[in-house]
């Protein structure tokens, strides 16, 4: 028998992707704000057009990933139907943010004069278990 569908679990991935693009965009500003890395004018600026681009990008991320779970989660047994698209929803989103992290939050070789930081633009008190 088929169990009636809700648009909670929908809406929760679309606002967890919402909340994994905000932390992702605040953490890249405040490690080029932190490094002085690409956070003159036109960096700023740049952060602030992506801001609605990446939570966007995120919000998509979590639908899109809700529903290629449910896809995979087809003919399983019921513990694995239930969390199975919950965990690609989280893989993909924090995935995805991990990358923009990487690629915009810390610019290796960008001239930064803070002093704060090495070459590579990663803040000290980034995570060493977490790459960049």
């Amino acid at each position: 028998m088929n169990e009636p569908d809700t648009c909670l679990p929908w809406a929760a991935s679309a606002l967890f992707g919402a909340l994994v693009g905000c932390a992702a965009w605040s953490s890249t500003v405040w490690a080029r704000a932190y490094c002085d890395a690409g956070y003159d004018a036109g960096g700023r600026f740049e952060l602030n057009l992506l801001l609605p681009v990446i939570v966007g990008a995120e919000v998509l991320a979590g639908l899109f990933a809700r529903a290629i779970g449910r896809r995979l989660a087809r003919g399983t047994p019921k513990v694995v139907r239930g969390w199975l698209p919950t965990v690609v929803v989280v893989v993909v989103t924090v995935g995805s943010a991990w990358w923009f992290f990487a690629s915009r939050g810390t610019l290796a070789g960008y001239p930064g004069d803070s002093g704060l930081c090495p070459a590579s633009n990663v803040p000290p008190r980034w995570p060493g278990w977490i790459p960049v």
